[in-house]
């Protein structure tokens, strides 16, 4: 269990690092772009390989996964919905302030929790399997860590937010990311195949729509056409490290 907890913190713990360089350095809308182009990339490729993949042997055909996929989407729109409408549909732009003059970071941090919160209980799920973290997912959470808490960070600076205030609500999101894990280590400890195979489906249709919402306009609006080169890449280097587990 706190194997599960310590994978989660540290996929999550590239928030407080991306909150440390955007308080330290300017960062260009650019470069933002197409790191979250090579993130967003990363998680396609993980959601097909670890996730989905695992979730379709684990289930031997009962449907789950097209349940679990479906419901994930689902609930992600949903809940990304209600929170656009209270603030929090900025979250992962760069260039401009993320509260939009809401005056409250809460709707922010629910967002934000929200788009780690799938990710986080796959790293759990995964760990019951006995074989370890995914290196993919593992890499894929980090890398779109990173530009989420950029381009955030910019926006909670410009709000008014003080970098301890700041690196603290990376700090504290970056832990619920770890219980989020641990919980998936935990709650689902002994369920059936069926079981798992839905709820690591769930997740992986969570990430599509928050990757296709959220990452990937972002990524192109700033990036610009070289976006499909580096999401590529980013598949492709993901890809390889799922051969190598």
């Amino acid at each position: 269990m706190t194997e599960a907890f310590g994978w989660g913190f540290i996929a999550a713990s590239s928030l407080v690092i991306g909150g440390l360089i955007a308080l330290w350095w300017t960062i260009s809308t650019r470069l933002l772009g197409l790191v979250m182009a090579f993130g967003a990339g990363v998680l396609i490729s993980a959601v097909a390989y670890d996730i989905v993949l695992d979730a379709y042997e684990t289930s031997a055909g009962s449907g789950g996964v097209g349940l679990g996929l479906a419901a994930g989407a689902l609930t992600f729109y949903a809940g990304d919905t209600w929170l656009d409408r209270r603030g929090a549909a900025d979250r992962k732009r760069s260039g401009r302030p993320v509260s939009d003059g809401a005056g409250s970071p809460l709707p922010l941090v629910l967002g934000i929790v929200l788009d780690g919160i799938p990710e986080s209980i796959v790293i759990g799920v995964g760990l019951l399997a006995g074989d370890g973290v995914g290196l993919a997912v593992l890499a894929a959470v980090f890398l779109s860590n990173l530009p989420e808490a950029l381009a955030a960070t910019v926006g909670l600076r410009r709000d008014g937010g003080t970098p301890t205030r700041i690196i603290g609500l990376w700090v504290l999101v970056a832990l619920v990311s770890g219980l989020a894990s641990l919980a998936g280590y935990a709650v689902f400890d002994g369920a059936s195949p069926h079981v798992l195979a839905f709820v690591t489906a769930f997740a992986g249709g969570a990430v599509l729509t928050m990757l296709a919402d959220t990452m990937m306009p972002e990524a192109f609006e700033h990036g610009g056409r070289s976006v499909g080169l580096l999401t590529t890449l980013g598949f492709g280097l993901a890809f390889a490290l799922t051969q190598l587990e």
